[in-house]
């Protein structure tokens, strides 16, 4: 099979070959058909040459032309199929509702009484427009400060659901964990609420009184049927950190129920990436890169590293706004650094590698 100079390789040309980068990665792998795109990847990696598949003949050139645009055609339906979800959707529907439902437990929950049927049929109608769920594009229609609780509360429980499908979690466990999400801070119902919105640092006091939620979410929980003991214990553990630093038991390790941890990591990122009264939200990818570094003892790693992987699992074409206001779109995600990759912004290339200042502050439609 010939082998082309990467600048003479043509839109529509088959790799008859894995291409490798300098440093040894794979960037595309054997049979793939080259769209206008991978042209500039290949550019920007300074890949040398590539093996593709010889053109005899106007037969076999057009055959090519047509299985690029086959292809093309393709990848665009799967990229417009990513796009951020309208906020008509079927799933922002369910999502208020069970805001609202959300809302209306958490004042019910200190009479004693939980609407826990009420609950699991809403979720189980939200959770099945989880097709439309990413967890980095979804965005709720309205955002109101004082409703960051249940906003926390009903994200959690979607990406905890993700998360335990992504990790491979027996199935019965992925409803139960998805309640757990949604339940996790319940505690907090008990908590003045003047501190858990006030916008000045706590006092030591106030601080402790805040952690107390986990052991009041526990006791909320202790006589709710149609829950299991483990989403009972992620309301008092999902402060827990691997390393035994965490509150309120100071656990270690395989002591923490992995419900909790699977919900302290969902719990983690949209605490920071919602905006609240004192802190506008954060850019998502800089909060999994934080994730990321708690991981290292606090976190467990494998549910982190899956997150981030799973999470950032983006089309290439994916539109998004870099943190200098500039718009592009991803080009090509390296698995290793997914959190950085490379972006195409006016016809010039951006590695988010190699530019650590800049970073990715949101997707967009």
């Amino acid at each position: 099979m010939p082998s082309v100079l990467a600048g003479e390789v043509k839109a529509g040309s088959k790799i008859t070959k894995d291409v490798i980068t300098p440093l040894g990665g794979i960037l595309f792998t054997k049979g793939k058909i080259l769209l206008p795109r991978d042209l500039e990847i290949l550019e920007a990696f300074l890949v040398g040459q590539v093996e593709i598949e010889g053109v005899q003949g106007e037969d076999n050139s057009d055959a090519v032309k047509k299985n690029a645009k086959q292809t093309a055609l393709k990848a665009g339906a799967i990229i417009n199929e990513s796009m951020l979800i309208k906020n008509n959707s079927p799933l922002h529907d369910e999502y208020e509702k069970m805001i609202a439902l959300i809302r209306t437990s958490y004042r019910s929950v200190t009479a004693a009484s939980l609407p826990i049927f009420e609950l699991r049929s809403q979720l189980e109608l939200l959770i099945s427009h989880l097709k439309d769920y990413h967890v980095l594009k979804f965005s709720p229609r309205t955002l109101k400060d004082e409703d960051y609780n249940y906003h926390n509360a009903v994200l959690s429980a979607l990406t905890s659901y993700k998360i335990a499908q992504w990790c491979g979690y027996p199935q019965k466990d992925w409803m139960q964990i998805a309640f757990a999400g949604l339940l996790h801070d319940i505690g907090n119902a008990k908590v003045d609420s003047s501190l858990l919105h006030k916008p000045e640092s706590l006092n030591s006091a106030e601080i402790e009184e805040v952690r107390r939620h986990t052991t009041y979410g526990y006791q909320l929980l202790r006589n709710v049927t149609a829950i299991n003991e483990g989403v009972r214990l992620t309301a008092l553990q999902h402060h827990e950190k691997v390393d035994g630093s965490g509150y309120p038991l100071k656990l270690e390790g395989s002591q923490i129920h992995f419900y909790a941890k699977v919900v302290a990591v969902a719990d983690i990122f949209h605490a920071m990436t919602l905006e609240r009264a004192y802190r506008k939200a954060q850019s998502p990818y800089l909060v999994l890169e934080q994730i990321m570094t708690e991981s290292f003892g606090k976190l467990d790693p494998v549910i982190v590293q899956t997150f981030i992987q799973k999470s950032t699992d983006l089309f290439n074409g994916t539109r998004i706004r870099l943190s200098d206001g500039r718009h592009g779109e991803i080009i090509f995600t390296d698995r290793a650094n997914p959190t950085r990759p490379m972006i195409k912004v006016e016809g010039t290339i951006v590695n988010l590698m190699l530019e650590r200042e800049l970073y990715i502050q949101e997707i967009i439609a």
